[in-house]
């Protein structure tokens, strides 16, 4: 009976604002900080890569709904991101939220796929930022063999992830700064590429703008439609990383919900544009290539632009790989605290105030997954990891309104249940356009989540404890395992 009930522990919000207030991590970020993290993260892979894998294999010029469909639910999700980041300001982003509305055991579903999220979003990236590397290095004459740049040994992607796992231990002010620098140069590319192909676009490339399917589910038609949104959702995907840094914001409760939703808005105007310029540029059935910027330059004739557009994706996939990396140390940061991970997670540099254990822990890990792992598999399975916990923390909200109506909330998000069941609703569906090997693939990894949970997690945790000591040290409120034998 008790370790039943122990699967449901919630962990209070008091405890939550008492781990805020005995916060080890420095907060040093604003609200630009934090909006950029947001275009940091979420410009990358999706837009520099994915766009032209969707259009070509998926949905064909109807990618644009696939966007629009994708941000629709993001903005759901993210009004309820917004919500929760304000009540609670501590790192751990839906992990945290799932845990004060959910119970443990949910919080620890959670957690475990924001792991798969974060780690093989970042690991996706790399392989990315790989594929631009060898390209803009053909440019200029140095070819690298495909034995050193793909699956199963892509030397590049793991060699970016050890210097963005270097950075981040030195700190995350150090980091937010060169992210913010990097964010500037790859969004005023990405303006240039719309304003500079806008006058090549061909209407008859946009012609039919929806395919007719081929006979398979996801193969153009309006089920390419929904199965790009699945595929395309990777390309919004970063917003969430906003409030895993909610502890090394300024004034969280302000600066959270700008930082989330300023980043969507700002990256919805610029994929959709570029969407319709590249489509329209190069035909879409051309587009299935690691580097579709790059081509759509190439038709345009404007061949000066082609190093600066793989220049822009080198940088901006680089400070994708930085939040997103960033964002997975502080997901077991929290969940080292609450006791579900060993507490070396938890251990903060006494000179750097960064989790230097973790992120070096982790980083060695993402580097292995990226340079065996082919770019197609990571992507999907980041979507589908993604969309699980959009739909939970959006549920979480209408919970814990119901439970709990009287606690302060900065920002409300508007119209609820009716927003955040849309939220929940959307990402469903988008789950549901994946392929069935995504979700095999996702349900043996919450499968041997479970199994860690039940071997360790459920046995140490502390829900209600606060961090003691600057090295990570936490004092357990109960031992369960003494307690249910």
């Amino acid at each position: 009976m008790l370790a039943s009930m122990a699967l449901w522990t919630q962990k209070s919000v008091e405890a939550l604002r008492r781990d805020a207030e005995s916060n080890l991590l420095r907060r040093s970020l604003g609200p630009w900080n934090l909006t950029a993290l947001g275009i940091g993260s979420i410009i990358g892979t999706g837009i520099f890569v994915l766009t032209g894998t969707a259009a070509s294999m998926n949905a064909g010029p109807a990618l644009v709904l696939s966007m629009v469909f994708s941000a629709i639910g993001c903005a759901f999700s993210g009004l309820c991101y917004a919500e929760f980041a304000s009540m609670t300001p501590v790192a751990g982003s839906a992990y945290t939220y799932a845990y004060a509305t959910l119970g443990e055991l949910i919080a620890w579903i959670i957690g475990w796929d924001l792991i798969l999220e974060y780690a093989l979003s970042t690991a996706t990236v790399a392989v990315g930022w790989s594929g631009y590397l060898v390209s803009l290095l053909n440019d200029i004459g140095i070819f690298l063999p495909p034995s050193v740049t793909q699956a199963p040994f892509n030397l590049p992607a793991i060699l970016v992830v050890g210097l963005v796992s270097t950075l981040l231990v030195i700190g995350v002010k150090e980091s937010a700064n060169a992210n913010t620098a990097l964010v500037l140069v790859k969004s005023l590319v990405l303006v240039l590429f719309i304003a500079v192909g806008a006058s090549s676009v061909t209407r008859a490339n946009l012609t039919p703008f929806i395919p007719p399917n081929t006979g398979e589910f996801g193969a153009f038609g309006w089920s390419g439609v929904l199965r790009g949104a699945g595929v395309m959702f990777f390309a919004y995907i970063g917003f969430d990383a906003v409030s895993t840094a909610a502890q090394e914001a300024r004034d969280p409760a302000r600066d959270m919900p700008v930082g989330i939703l300023g980043s969507l808005a700002i990256c919805t105007v610029l994929y959709i544009g570029v969407a319709i310029v590249l489509i329209g540029i190069v035909p879409y059935s051309r587009l299935n290539v690691p580097d579709p910027l790059a081509v759509g330059i190439d038709s345009t004739g404007l061949t000066w632009m082609r190093p600066i557009v793989k220049c822009a994706a080198l940088l901006g996939l680089f400070s994708t790989m930085l939040v997103t990396l960033l964002g997975q140390t502080r997901i077991f940061y929290s969940m080292s605290q609450d006791g579900l991970l060993p507490r070396v997670f938890a251990i903060v540099h006494p000179r750097f105030r960064t989790p230097h254990l973790s992120t070096m822990l982790t980083g060695a890990i993402v580097a292995l997954v990226a340079g065996v792992t082919p770019i197609a598999v990571l992507g999907q399975l980041v979507s589908i990891g993604t969309l699980l916990a959009f739909t939970l923390v959006s549920i979480g909200v209408v919970i814990l309104r119901r439970t709990a109506p009287d606690l302060p909330r900065p920002f409300r998000t508007p119209w609820v249940p009716v927003v955040p069941f849309a939220g929940a609703a959307i990402c469903l569906v988008q789950m549901i356009g994946l392929p069935l090997a995504t979700w095999i693939r996702l349900v043996t990894w919450l499968a041997i989540g479970l199994s860690v949970y039940g071997m360790y997690g459920w046995r140490h945790a502390h829900p209600n404890a606060v961090t003691r000591q600057a090295t990570g040290d936490t004092r357990h409120s109960d031992d369960r395992y003494a307690a249910c034998r």
